[in-house]
């Protein structure tokens, strides 16, 4: 960046050329009036340019920057074996009826023995979708000759998947912003039992109708990241972050799942989400009724998308429901403080500034009050090609009594 130049842009263009005294003559120009580049000072101290400086930018999770997910709509436009492996969760409509829908994210279920789903390909070997994408996201996330995912140091082969879209997640989900609600479902029955190989399939399943949700928030807050090869791990626990970070019974939480920020990836551990609702605000399950029966399309994927998207109509109005989340990333910047002095920029060429074949200023005030609008700042390199434009957001009145000092900002 060293050797950019400032150039300042008015409402009338740049610089006169030359003015003219009251009686007519043209005076030598002078290196005020004249001006219409300025080198930057470029000491590291006490200069003009200040490089490198970091900040963390955070936005909503979701189209139009919007931090939580309420209305989800599933796609038609997948087919039944994509349907089979994952679930696409729209905002706006299902993408068939609705052209402007947006992608938010995708929610799949794996087990690592492969149950839950069916074979449909004639394989020998088990390799079922709930297999392929156990198997897929431990590779992903966990450590080299990790195979299992493990939630407060216990193992599960059933796991829930719910992986954002990365055009959103920008560099990572941002820990402390993460909410999930979850609507309690009506597979209590088949859970009381102990039967849940051959429950209802997601397709059929729905809520419980007793109006019950469960909230789950990263635990950030508490408790510093665990940091492997696929970055910083959360824990999942039951608590909100509505009105404020909350996380329930903080000494002793209930452990739903991790959240792996960076590859905008939340696991929940289906052996929990499948436990009896709780009386309280401490923990329990949902019901959910995972089928993990052999050689079943148990659809579980649905059964969480129906949790997920049926929450909102049963939290208060002090609570937001679905999926609350925000990405995070660092952006680099540098900042250029362009000083004028009140004795520079004060004229301009535009043919509007002056009259008749001489050159006369138009206005015979501004002969010694010339007054013009700065509007954008040009930063150009030594052989004086424009390489970047700075706009002000309204005119800055510019005149010999009036100096000024404006801050351009580049985000890398």
């Amino acid at each position: 960046m060293l050797g950019f130049r400032q150039h300042i842009k008015y409402e009338q263009n740049a610089n006169l050329q030359f003015a003219q005294n009251a009686n007519g003559s043209t005076p030598p120009p002078t290196v005020a009036s004249q001006k219409t580049f300025a080198r930057f000072d470029n000491d590291l101290i006490s200069g003009d340019i200040r490089p490198n400086q970091q900040e963390t930018v955070t936005r909503g999770m979701f189209a139009g920057n919007i931090g939580s997910l309420v209305s989800m709509y599933t796609s038609s436009n997948l087919t039944a074996t994509q349907k089979s492996y994952y679930q696409e969760i729209y905002s706006t409509g299902d993408p068939v009826s609705n052209s402007s829908a947006n992608v938010e994210l995708s929610i799949a279920y794996g087990h690592k023995a492969g149950s839950g789903s069916l074979d449909t390909t004639g394989n020998l070997n088990n390799d079922t979708p709930s297999r392929a994408i156990y198997t897929q996201y431990a590779q992903l996330l966990l450590e080299p000759n990790d195979t299992k995912f493990t939630f407060n140091g216990t193992d599960s082969d059933s796991c829930y998947f719910i992986n954002f879209n990365r055009a959103r997640l920008r560099e990572k989900i941002d820990e402390g912003n993460f909410e999930l609600t979850l609507a309690t479902m009506s597979g209590s029955g088949y859970i009381k039992a102990g039967n849940l190989a051959n429950g209802y399939t997601g397709s059929h399943v729905q809520l419980d109708g007793t109006g019950t949700y469960l909230q789950v928030i990263d635990d950030s807050s508490v408790k510093s990241a665990t940091v492997g090869s696929s970055g910083k791990v959360f824990n999942l626990v039951s608590g909100s972050i509505d009105g404020g970070t909350s996380i329930y019974n903080s000494s002793s939480p209930v452990y739903y799942g991790l959240l792996y920020p960076q590859y905008g990836v939340a696991v929940l551990d289906a052996d929990q989400l499948n436990k009896l609702k709780s009386t309280g605000t401490s923990g329990g399950g949902i019901e959910l009724g995972t089928i993990t029966g052999s050689l079943v399309q148990g659809d579980n994927s649905v059964k969480l998308f129906r949790s997920l998207s049926g929450s909102h109509a049963l939290v208060p109005s002090t609570k937001t429901g679905g999926i609350q989340a925000r990405s995070s990333e660092q952006v680099k910047s540098t900042y250029y403080f362009v000083r004028i002095k009140n004795g520079e920029y004060n004229y301009s060429n535009n043919p509007s500034f002056v009259t008749g074949s001489a050159g006369a200023l138009r206005y015979t005030t501004f002969i010694n009050d010339p007054q013009t609008y700065i509007t954008s700042i040009g930063l150009y390199n030594d052989n004086k090609e424009l390489l970047a434009i700075a706009k002000l957001s309204q005119p800055l009145l510019k005149s010999f009594t009036r100096e000024a000092l404006i801050r351009v900002k580049l985000d890398f």
